[in-house]
């Protein structure tokens, strides 16, 4: 892909320029939708097990494509997951995924959350916050909590970033992360966005 993959543009320690808050915006939207489509649109519900930064890649316009499908597995809509082999990466992996091996369309849901708030902060999911002395996840619950999420948004956006939008995909990330698999949803995410 002409522009590469999303890690190289929103770390901190990127080679290339950070994106803009309107990229990010589209990268994240795209992303949901590939993922809608794997999971409920196809014929059968295709999980990825691999989501992360680094496996999204940028097209020409800087649009999301999902890539490497290799730990991908297809499953009957019906039937639910069967995979009894842990695949994927440290950071994105949900705790149940870890505990019982069987990946599922909660998992995919959980990493693509935590590349959500990847998109806003601009900081690596698997690297602790030495400053504040907990992982970054943590750190963005806690900020949640105290109702500062815009403490979490990139300061290499300086002030060119919607406010609504960024606490917006913020909250989506955290419900896609929700430590209970049965209220981590998209539809979940989209109603408190719809309350802010």
């Amino acid at each position: 892909m002409p522009n590469g993959s999303l890690d190289s543009h929103i770390f901190e320690n990127a080679i290339s320029p950070p994106l803009t808050w309107d990229v990010r915006h589209r990268v994240s939207l795209g992303l949901a939708s590939s993922l809608l489509y794997l999971h409920e649109e196809w014929e059968q519900c295709v999980v990825h097990r691999n989501v992360k930064s680094s496996n999204i890649m940028l097209d020409s316009r800087f649009n999301a494509k999902l890539g490497d499908f290799g730990l991908a597995r297809l499953m009957d809509h019906e039937i639910g997951p069967q995979t009894t082999r842990l695949a994927g990466t440290l950071g994105y992996l949900t705790p149940e995924y870890v505990r019982t091996r069987r990946a599922s369309k909660e998992s995919d849901v959980y990493s693509f959350g935590v590349v959500c708030l990847e998109i806003v902060s601009g900081r690596k999911s698997v690297d602790p916050l030495e400053e504040y002395q907990m992982w970054f996840v943590e750190w963005v619950w806690e900020l949640y909590g105290m109702g500062n999420l815009i403490l979490a948004v990139d300061k290499r956006l300086q002030s060119d970033f919607d406010q609504k939008q960024t606490e917006c995909l913020m909250v989506v990330g955290l419900w896609c992360i929700h430590p209970d698999p049965s209220l981590r949803a998209f539809h979940k995410a989209s109603d408190s966005c719809s309350q802010l």
